[in-house]
């Protein structure tokens, strides 16, 4: 069972490089996977907040926003409802799947310890994992995923390669 997770600075392309990686294994293993995918919400050029899909189900809501109620993380607060009802339990229903994908595990998922028992529900299974780390967390939990799994780091030199990369890997 191999578990990668890849780290870099923000914006760097992180979860872009998982999501190309995921795809790949689906329409090239025929591998089905589930977990989570993060994303920024725009408006006008300006970022506003994040949201979060189960890759499941196509289900979508918002991890967090400038405006909005819920644990601050920067200009951000998290929306603890849709991350545990959405992020914790698609990742519960990827232990039924080939590969999970978990984007990310970074102080706004942190804030829910829904969301933490979720992920250590999938630690704690034999499923294959492709994981986003954020590059500089202390929390035990991603201290744990730094020891137990592949990391890759990625930057402007590398993330063009790197899908392959963990395609390879996964085979």
């Amino acid at each position: 069972m191999l578990r990668i997770a890849v780290t870099g600075r923000p914006g760097v392309g992180k979860s872009t490089v998982v999501a190309k990686a995921a795809e790949r294994l689906v329409r090239e293993m025929g591998l089905k996977v589930g977990g989570i995918r993060t994303a920024e919400i725009r408006k006008e050029g300006t970022r506003e907040g994040f949201s979060i899909r189960d890759l499941a189900t196509g289900e979508t809501g918002i991890l967090s926003h400038a405006s909005g109620s819920g644990p601050r993380v920067g200009k951000y607060h998290v929306n603890l409802e849709d991350l545990e009802g959405i992020g914790a339990n698609a990742l519960r229903n990827a232990l039924a799947c080939d590969l999970v994908v978990i984007d990310e595990v970074g102080p706004m998922e942190l804030k829910s310890d829904e969301f933490i028992s979720a992920v250590e529900e999938v630690l704690e299974s034999d499923r294959p994992v492709l994981a986003v780390l954020h590059r500089s967390s202390k929390h035990p939990l991603v201290q744990r995923i730094r020891e137990e799994f592949e990391v890759l780091t990625i930057d402007e030199g590398n993330r063009n390669e790197l899908p392959e990369k963990i395609v390879e890997m996964l085979r």
